[in-house]
């Protein structure tokens, strides 16, 4: 069963490529810009959201599919990478797919010389495990010194020195 952050994390990366949410009740469509903001969901993605929950994701549906936002949110469907784009897809988690990616209709896509649509990022915890990872190299001792040359390492330059 597709969860509803499963779904929600799907339609972002769909939003991302431009793809909208058909509304139901001729409702027009949805596209959210921008998709995220401060490593989360900008307002304008969960104000789409809350249209579509409006109606249960009834009759809402990601242009270029068929299945609806409720019928994803049924156990019957799961939402995994796609094999041709590794894009979100969602199947039926029993019996064969039907349906084609919702890529089949982008012109040039996959295109692996974009970069490809991803999840929110959280700047600041990212950059705070980078500050932690300095800090913690900071309080670590110097790397000791060694002396220019070992014994043994002397020992075979000196009887090198001898054998010429």
């Amino acid at each position: 069963m597709a969860t509803q952050e499963q779904v929600r994390n799907f339609l972002a990366h769909w939003f991302q490529l431009g793809k909208p949410v058909v509304l139901a009740g001729n409702q027009g469509e949805c596209l959210p810009a921008p998709v995220f903001y401060q490593g989360g969901y900008s307002q304008a993605f969960e104000d789409c959201w809350q249209r579509i929950m409006s109606t249960g994701g009834e009759g809402c549906y990601l242009r270029g599919t068929t299945q609806s936002i409720a019928t994803m949110l049924t156990p019957a469907w799961e939402v995994t990478a796609c094999a041709r784009c590794t894009m979100p897809v969602a199947i039926p988690t029993l019996g064969m797919m039907k349906f084609p990616c919702p890529c089949h209709d982008l012109y040039s896509w996959p295109n692996y010389e974009v970069p490809i649509p991803r999840s929110a990022v959280d700047d600041q915890q990212y950059l705070s495990e980078i500050q932690k990872s300095l800090n913690q190299l900071r309080d670590l001792p110097p790397p000791g010194r060694r002396a220019p040359y070992e014994t043994g390492e002397t020992n075979a330059f000196s009887s090198w020195r001898t054998m010429s």
